[in-house]
């Protein structure tokens, strides 16, 4: 971050103490922490609990879960509601949280959840956005997601913690 975001400005380099060196606006007279981009990216799972949604996208031929921008002034919560329906159509029945991890491609903090779909169905596929969506077993879900990926850190994370016993929808 070279400019301040409120003026303009020029930022210069300054010690803040217990935070380091922090890029400072000398016309403000304040600190200006870096920004991030915030997401969600979802385990899709089927009403019985047995299937995992995974979509393409962008003509991209990988399989990967659906996830979304959070916008400004929208919690997780409501950023995985309309990023599900936006991109899939459908609803969300129960949500639980799993884990976050930064993605530095786009200098963003994602935050995973798995939830349960209200259905299978896949008629209100938003074309635009998702090229394709399928469900798959647990076993294909492992096999298919693009490899070495935020996408397959999260997915094996989920099914360790389903394998456990910790997840509870």
């Amino acid at each position: 971050m070279a400019y301040c975001e409120k003026c303009g400005c020029q930022l210069i380099e300054k010690e803040l103490a217990d935070e380091g060196i922090i890029p400072y606006c000398e016309m403000c007279g304040e600190y200006r922490f870096p920004l991030s981009n915030t997401a969600v990216s979802m385990i899709v799972l089927s009403p019985d609990q047995t299937k995992i949604l995974l979509i393409r996208q962008y003509g991209k031929m990988d399989w990967i879960l659906v996830a979304g921008y959070v916008n400004q002034k929208e919690c997780l919560e409501d950023a995985l509601h309309r990023e599900y329906r936006e991109e899939i159509g459908r609803s969300i029945m129960r949500m639980q949280y799993m884990k976050s991890a930064y993605f530095e491609a786009s200098n963003t903090l994602m935050c995973n959840y798995v939830i349960l779909s209200d259905s299978i169905s896949l008629q209100a596929l938003h074309r635009q956005e998702v090229d394709e969506a399928k469900w798959f077993s647990f076993a294909q879900a492992r096999q298919e997601i693009k490899q070495n990926s935020l996408a397959q850190h999260f997915l094996y994370y989920f099914m360790e913690e389903w394998e456990k016993g910790n997840i509870r929808l």
